[in-house]
């Protein structure tokens, strides 16, 4: 069975940190991209980083880039997103996802993303 599980979300003011894990489970870790899209009420569901687990190159939404930094644990087939400086505008679902190895999360409508978690709320009060 397989199962993206995210922990870590929470509420914050502005400025404040947060870290979200994503273990996962039922395919080859080694074989996929693991990343975050979010998204805020009313708006569409945007990716915000991704890591490969085959080559370790890393993606960064340019709203994000500077405070946010994503890493992986392999033995733990653990993703986490360190996510600090927050703004109140960083509020939202969290999603993490799975997608093959080499696609382009610079262009997520042309991204196949073959898992999802179940997502977990970051709320960022000014």
């Amino acid at each position: 069975e397989v199962q993206l599980v995210e922990s870590g979300g929470g509420s914050v003011q502005a400025g404040g940190s947060l870290r979200l894990s994503c273990s996962v489970s039922g395919f080859s870790f080694d074989d996929y991209d693991i990343g975050w899209f979010r998204q805020a009420p009313g708006k569409e569901r945007e990716a915000v980083s991704s890591i490969s687990n085959s080559d370790g190159s890393v993606y960064y939404a340019d709203s994000v880039k500077g405070r946010f930094s994503i890493s992986s644990d392999n033995a733990r087939n653990t993703v986490f997103l360190q996510m600090n400086n927050l703004r109140p505008e960083d509020t939202g679902v969290y999603y993490c996802a799975a997608a093959p190895y080499g696609g382009s999360w610079y262009v997520p409508s042309n991204l196949r993303i073959d898992y999802w978690g179940q997502g977990t709320q970051v709320t960022v009060s000014s």
